[in-house]
């Protein structure tokens, strides 16, 4: 477990959770000076069959494993932070026809910027969480590194990159050696209210109805302002419902009739359009990504080779890493992927440990005049066909 040694005052983020409860418990027992805290964000889905972690049930979740652990608990006012950071983001990546990874920014802005910044001012030494994640210190570099956990179903490095390199020497992930069985047992162990609760959805403030009606409840109707669907020729193929209907390697519900299968492969904009082609369309031979976060690493000087993961639930692929200038650089696969998605994050990895991130900006298409690219390129397309 990644833990420190000594009596020292931990915080631990409390969602309701059994995760976090688990957390707090192993802390209590480690002979830590334990408060729990709980992030409120005044989100409430009172008819959702989904459980939040968030919302009232998961503060109220929270007191009680408290209550149990026999240990303070605060709850902490972070519902302008949440708009602010998350929601207003969140509403604008997609009416800019992008996939936003809301997560990734909670964990950047708000659990390991605000929350971190409030404990700390309240004489933390270490801020503890239930992310499934390792950190550790490696003597040769010199330096705290971020790294994947035990558990790769569990894992959440890819959520993690975000993180201040400058937080990771004061945050504790307990739970990057335990798998979630080991989790609940632990729970039962302590008789937490919450050993059997469900896992919390992936967007806490996404109501069961799904993201399109949250944005129509947010700005309303008219912000989804019907547009062209066009071919990879530029021909007019059909009328679409507003680009935020839309993400990148969609198939279903376009509601048009090609006579063969046509996929999302762009969205403009600028033009309000929607482009959709064949399946070889949606191969790229690389990306260009900004917000670039070196969180274990220093910012390379030269193209070095890493294994990269362009969406949570994607294998890591090989490539090449080029810092281009500023925050922005640039991927080129070894081998074509497919459907990469601006606004969604790109990870890189040195087998276990998580070198940093960023969010990509735009794919490089497999027209590029790079030769060996461009042969890359026909090898993935010819995938497609067989």
């Amino acid at each position: 477990m990644n833990t420190h040694s000594n009596r020292k005052k931990v915080f631990v983020a409390m969602s309701g959770g059994v995760d976090s409860s688990v957390v707090a418990g192993l802390m209590k027992d480690a002979g830590h000076d334990v408060v729990g805290v709980t992030m409120c964000f005044s989100i409430s889905h009172p008819n959702s069959k989904k459980p939040s972690c968030c919302g009232v049930d998961g503060i109220s979740d929270a007191r009680r494993a408290a209550q149990i652990l026999d240990i303070p608990h605060y709850v902490l006012d972070f519902a302008a932070d949440i708009n602010d950071f998350i929601i207003e983001d969140f509403t604008n990546e997609y009416l800019n026809g992008r996939t936003p990874n809301p997560c990734v920014r909670c964990n950047q802005h708000l659990k390991f910027g605000s929350l971190y910044k409030k404990v700390m001012a309240l004489g933390a030494d270490y801020l503890a969480t239930g992310h499934y994640g390792k950190i550790h210190y490696n003597a040769d570099k010199d330096r705290y590194e971020l790294s994947k956990a035990a558990d790769e179903r569990k894992d959440q490095s890819y959520f993690l990159y975000s993180m201040s390199k400058d937080t990771l020497p004061k945050v504790m992930f307990p739970l990057g050696d335990l798998n979630k069985g080991q989790v609940r047992d632990l729970a039962k162990k302590y008789q937490l209210n919450t050993a059997d609760k469900a896992e919390s959805q992936d967007i806490c403030f996404v109501p069961d109805a799904g993201y399109k009606e949250f944005i129509r409840q947010r700005v309303g109707e008219s912000v989804f302002v019907p547009g062209p669907f066009k071919n990879e020729k530029g021909e007019v193929v059909g009328e679409h419902k507003g680009i935020a209907n839309y993400t990148i390697g969609q198939r279903d519900k376009l509601g048009i009739a090609l006579g063969v299968p046509v996929y999302v492969y762009k969205i403009e904009k600028e033009t309000n359009t929607v482009f959709v082609g064949p399946l070889a369309q949606l191969y790229s031979s690389g990306l260009i990504a900004k917000q670039f976060n070196p969180v274990s690493m220093e910012i390379p000087l030269e193209p070095i080779e890493v294994e990269a993961r362009i969406r949570y639930n994607s294998h890591v692929v090989k490539a090449k890493l080029t810092h281009v200038g500023g925050d922005t650089i640039r991927l080129d696969f070894h081998e074509p992927q497919k459907s990469v998605t601006p606004g969604q994050s790109v990870v890189f990895y040195d087998k276990d440990v998580v070198l940093g991130g960023a969010t990509i900006e735009e794919p490089i298409k497999c027209d590029s005049e790079n030769f060996l690219i461009e042969e890359s390129c026909k090898v993935g397309q010819a995938r497609t066909a067989n």
